[in-house]
């Protein structure tokens, strides 16, 4: 079957990718294929030959499967060599990257087996496209396939392959791969495809770091608005694009914590929630140094611009995060004061973040019944009703339903014995978290103290 694949990242030179193959599993059986996805990218395909595609036994005419090269910081250490080593990008449909992720071996695997656990690419599935309906900017999923085998991790597990399209995959770490071998005809090859893909109105490096800059400013503020926990910003995790990439260890708060963390690996706490704004200026300074060689040829000049730059930062997020919240409060404008006096109610109290905001357009005893300090709740109250909000606009920002850690759990648990019924009622619910769903009153509500979900794993 023929796609209308573009390729344009396979015209680039060798450094920036290796031939790479899906490798045939044994016995497929498609999950999820997600057909209006699949119409904004041109394709139209039955079950079978979806399953037989998104598994990767059957390459579409057209593609031109590679693995990328890039680097990054991993935890604050740089790792030279990282690269796909368990996803291989068909090419381009639509002007957007399509990839399969868990389809084998790459040049760039090392001792990994290329394979990924169902875990991992249920919980992508789910929540990449909860993000999308909530707003913020994320890769897609198109689908997901068993694959008929088990794969080793901690114990054997059973396979799939999750195919993600992106609006591209080049990260901060696609970057530093080329700016750490000093080969700065790759580097500017890169920037001018980067600039070219995703910002047609900038000229040069400079452009690209307050491009950039801004939409990850954007990016971070929309993730904190819904309580979101990337887990793993690493610099090899954050595209170039301002999309959410990666959805490893992922999870969203139940009850406020700015220093709420769930990756298993996390063990210091460097990507709590609290911590990410922090982190994602870390990032777009490495991004910085990388690209220094390209801004001037004096080294202190170039120096001297990048910091300019990378000082925006701040107040980039800062108006993004004000804009989000002051929404959320069903307000345009405001002192950052108020959202700061509810932040600090739901940590003293361990208030259930999204339940919080939710009923703030529920009425002052529903709002009240969410704290045990009722007497500060009601002084809250009273004084964000002085601002005269919009319970509309309030009703439009706050999600009645997000992927909660603990059903994320039970679609896992439930699909490893072979039910998947709970993925796909979870993946409806899902696709309209704005509305009122009485039916799943349930899965609105906090879990109760067995049900919690203390940490997170990777599991690919």
């Amino acid at each position: 079957m023929r796609f209308p694949f573009q390729n344009t990242y396979a015209r680039l030179s060798h450094e920036f990718h290796q031939p790479a193959s899906p490798e045939v599993v044994t016995n497929p059986e498609l999950i999820i294929y997600n057909e209006k996805l699949g119409h904004e990218l041109g394709i139209e395909l039955t079950s079978e030959n979806a399953r037989e595609i998104f598994s990767g036994n059957q390459l579409p005419e057209g593609a031109e499967p590679l693995a990328m090269a890039y680097s990054g910081h991993q935890f604050g250490q740089f790792n030279p060599q990282l690269g796909d080593g368990r996803a291989i990008l068909l090419g381009e449909l639509s002007g957007k990257d399509v990839q399969l992720k868990g389809a084998g071996r790459t040049p760039f695997s090392r001792r990994g087996d290329g394979r990924s656990a169902l875990g991992p690419v249920l919980r992508e599935y789910l929540v990449s496209e909860a993000m999308h309906q909530f707003g913020i900017p994320t890769t897609r999923a198109l689908a997901a396939v068993t694959t008929g085998e088990k794969v080793l991790r901690e114990e054997a597990e059973p396979g799939g392959v999750f195919t993600r399209v992106a609006q591209s995959h080049l990260r901060i770490g696609t970057v530093q791969h080329f700016a750490a071998r000093k080969d700065h005809e790759s580097l500017r090859q890169l920037v001018f495809y980067a600039n070219t893909r995703h910002f047609p109105e900038a000229i040069d490096a400079l452009d690209l770091l307050e491009n950039v800059m801004k939409r990850q400013a954007s990016l971070i503020a929309k993730w904190m608005s819904v309580g979101f926990i990337h887990g793993v910003m690493n610099t090899d995790n954050m595209t170039l694009s301002g999309e959410t990439i990666d959805y490893g260890p992922c999870a969203f708060m139940d009850h406020y914590d700015p220093q709420k963390k769930f990756s298993f690996i996390d063990q210091g706490g460097r990507y709590a929630y609290g911590n990410q704004p922090g982190i994602a200026q870390w990032n777009l300074a490495r991004l910085a140094e990388a690209l220094c060689p390209l801004i001037d040829d004096d080294g202190g000049k170039a120096v001297a611009a990048a910091t300019e730059v990378l000082q925006k930062f701040p107040q980039f997020f800062e108006e993004a995060q004000s804009k989000v919240f002051f929404r959320k409060l069903g307000l345009t404008h405001g002192d950052w004061s108020l959202v700061q006096g509810l932040h600090d109610l739901m940590e003293q109290d361990r208030a259930d973040f999204t339940l919080v905001y939710r009923h703030l357009t529920k009425g002052e005893e529903s709002f009240v019944a969410q704290f045990k300090n009722e007497v500060a709740a009601r002084i809250w109250w009273q004084h964000w009703q002085d601002q005269s909000p919009s319970l509309a606009l309030a009703r439009r920002t706050n999600p009645i339903f997000i992927p909660r850690n603990h059903r994320i759990a039970e679609v896992i648990d439930a699909a490893y014995r072979g039910d998947f019924t709970p993925f796909h009622q979870l993946h409806q619910i899902l696709t309209n978290p704005f509305d009122e769903q009485p039916e799943h009153v349930e899965y609105e509500q906090a879990p109760e103290p067995d049900e919690v979900v203390a940490h997170t794993f990777c599991g690919t």
